[in-house]
């Protein structure tokens, strides 16, 4: 373990970002985090396959994004640093790209300093706040993004864990109503579509230990995009979204990913 614990944080429920992390061979996490994350393992030994395909989509979308156009980016749900970054992989193509992480673990924030080491032409900047205070959220972006020029929205393995009735479409509705025309929402989540067994058995073990877990249909997923002009090839299994930006990860190839990802320009 690298990072120290903070007083805000909870070493004694597993969490979300931290188990991602295990995922991810990372250390910024505690033994409580790989304890579940090993029950996730004996349920589907994929998982970290997933994780890797969710961060490996945000590269490729981030590189469609910046190659189209887009300098600013908004990264709600970032979890903690493994590089690349967005940013890094934004300003490789784009040395102006300037971009806000946001996140409401104080494990991340404990880390945010290496999410701050950009381009001297860019901008990068670290706002804890939380999914479900876009208000929030959109204010203390304002600080170092141009909400009069288009903005990529990057929600990415994130609101899987915002069921309906926490309104997680509202808030997705809220966060884009703030942004302007020609601005994207990049997103991936995780579905039962394919592994029903496997998923209600990892919900109800997440459930247990406090963590909400709200696994959506195509459909579902889908909603998210209402109103937005979806880049080809549409809602796809995550790593099957312009794979030829990027690289296949090892073992993606066995079976179908159980999740969704998609970009979406708001007209």
């Amino acid at each position: 373990m690298t990072g120290r614990p903070t007083d805000e944080t909870d070493t004694s429920r597993p969490h979300p970002a931290r188990m991602y992390d295990w995922y991810l061979g990372g250390k910024d996490n505690y033994p409580v985090d790989e304890e579940m994350g090993r029950q996730m393992l004996a349920l589907d030994p994929r998982v970290p396959v997933m994780a890797r395909v969710n961060r490996a989509f945000m590269h490729r979308a981030t590189r469609w994004l910046t190659e189209h156009g887009v300098r600013q980016f908004l990264d709600i749900g970032t979890g903690i640093p493994t590089e690349p970054n967005l940013h890094q992989v934004a300003q490789a193509i784009a040395p102006g790209a300037r971009v806000v992480y946001c996140d409401n673990d104080p494990v991340v924030l404990a880390h945010s300093a290496a999410l701050l080491h950009g381009t001297p032409e860019g901008a990068t900047a670290y706002l804890q706040a939380d999914v479900r205070e876009p208000d929030a959220v959109i204010e203390g972006a304002r600080a170092v993004l141009d909400f009069t020029r288009p903005v990529a929205l990057s929600l990415v393995a994130l609101l899987h864990f915002v069921p309906d009735e926490d309104g997680a479409h509202e808030l997705v509705d809220g966060l884009l109503s703030q942004l302007p025309t020609g601005s994207y929402l990049m997103m991936t989540h995780a579905t039962a579509d394919f592994t029903p067994e496997e998923s209600t058995a990892a919900v109800e073990k997440l459930t247990a230990a406090g963590i909400t877990l709200a696994l959506r249909s195509r459909t579902g997923f889908a909603r998210f995009f209402t109103g937005l002009d979806l880049v080809e090839p549409g809602v796809a299994v995550i790593d099957r979204w312009h794979p030829e930006l990027g690289e296949v990860v090892p073992g993606q190839e066995d079976g179908v990913i159980p999740g969704y990802g998609a970009v979406g320009r708001k007209p």
